[in-house]
């Protein structure tokens, strides 16, 4: 099969993103439902503002901004680069109008196509591929942000196949977690860890570095609905003993009996981007927070991987599932940096080195990650109370010199 060019991959990139923007209506673009999330008007223009700044204003020697306040208005954290409206009042932008923010893509992308046709630059070709990356990232919070938006109407509407388990593209919000759940052992050993090669990574990823892990054992797929129910019904979300401190706080404050997207009744339900559904037990669980999936690991008996554990696993065992592709899986490793990690220099070192403290490590992908976006060293993040994000739950155990 004949590989993409670099051209050809940032092309279907951006007309990915337009795919999914077509699945809502104007309306649904411009709404911002927490501080967390974004429009997903302003989406669409961050990911081109990221071309325009990091693309063209570096290597078109004729560059001219589009439009001179969208430099501040579409500005997401790039202290480097100047000043930055509001994250949440994003939502007050009715304008500019959603044609406009689109005629703002496609007059980029008919200059960044130009200077990829007329500009053979290693520099260049690197820039392009972060862009696509962090637009791929972006696709992904589209997906989570218009699901979270969606799931504050009463109508519960879907936005894709009103079929339950239907599928619209390359998007789906299904992922089934119904083989058996087996533990698999690791001995303890010296295990190198972080990208290699001279393939794409974050810098987040780098360097390689050696690290040594316990006797282990992980499970073989995610945790499913059933098996989570069985914590709620036993009392898990009234119990303090299973919730580290913050946690507990966390939960009475806002009144947390269930995941995000569950509804109680006569019988459970869970809202997804088919609608409101009735819940699958057979189903990963999903969109728990940080403090959610280490409370189901404690009163199961068992606790949540390190990321040197997941990655150790992932790189030796080619019978755990889900690997990749259902939930993002959180870990206990804190988000600090890897030794030796050592920070871009520029704007573009923002991109993840300032994020490093107060948020823990996800490990995988999730069914809504753009395809041939993650890998297997992939680092995500985020605070310990974020739910709106598809995460889920893979248990690990110490295994002591006295077990089998």
């Amino acid at each position: 099969m004949r590989t993409s060019t670099l051209a050809e991959r940032w092309k279907q990139t951006r007309q990915r993103t337009l795919n999914i923007a077509a699945l809502v209506s104007a309306e649904d673009a411009c709404v911002q439902s927490m501080p967390d999330a974004s429009p997903l008007k302003w989406h669409l223009a961050h990911t081109t503002w990221f071309f325009e700044t990091f693309v063209l204003e570096a290597f078109d020697t004729d560059f001219i901004p589009f439009h001179p306040q969208f430099k501040v208005l579409f500005n997401s954290y790039y202290n480097g680069v100047g000043e930055k409206h509001p994250r949440a009042q994003r939502g007050l932008l009715t304008r500019p109008a959603l044609d406009e923010i689109l005629e703002y893509r496609h007059a980029t992308d008919l200059r960044v196509q130009h200077l990829l046709t007329t500009l053979k630059s290693e520099k260049l070709a690197e820039r392009i591929e972060l862009g696509i990356q962090h637009e791929q990232q972006h696709q992904e919070l589209m997906l989570t942000d218009i699901k979270h938006l969606l799931s504050c109407n009463p109508l519960h509407p879907a936005l894709l196949s009103e079929h339950p388990h239907g599928e619209q593209g390359d998007v789906s919000d299904h992922c089934i977690s119904n083989t058996p759940l087996e533990w698999h052992r690791f001995d303890a050993h010296l295990l190198e860890i972080g990208h290699e090669g001279s393939g794409f990574c974050f810098d987040n990823e780098k360097p390689r570095h050696r690290q040594f892990v316990e006797p282990f054992s992980l499970t073989s797929r995610l945790i499913n609905n059933g098996e989570y129910l069985l914590f709620i019904q036993d009392g898990g979300y009234q119990n303090p003993i299973w919730w580290l401190a913050e946690g507990w706080d966390w939960l009475r404050q806002h009144q947390i009996r269930h995941p995000l997207y569950w509804h109680s009744g006569a019988h459970w339900q869970e809202f997804s981007l088919n609608g409101l559904r009735p819940l699958d037990m057979h189903e990963s669980v999903s969109h728990l927070s940080y403090f959610e999936a280490a409370a189901y690991a404690s009163w199961a008996g068992a606790r949540l991987p390190t990321e040197a554990e997941w990655e150790c696993a992932a790189q030796k065992d080619d019978n755990l599932h889900q690997l990749f592709d259902s939930c993002w899986q959180w870990t206990s490793s804190s988000y600090a940096p890897y030794p030796g990690f050592e920070i871009p220099s520029g704007a573009i070192g923002e991109y993840n080195g300032k994020f490093m403290v107060n948020q823990y490590v996800l490990r995988g992908s999730s069914s809504f990650t753009p395809p041939h976006h993650s890998r297997l060293t992939y680092r995500n993040f985020f605070p310990s109370h974020a739910r709106w994000q598809k995460t889920g739950i893979r248990l690990a155990r110490s295994i002591s010199d006295t077990d089998d």
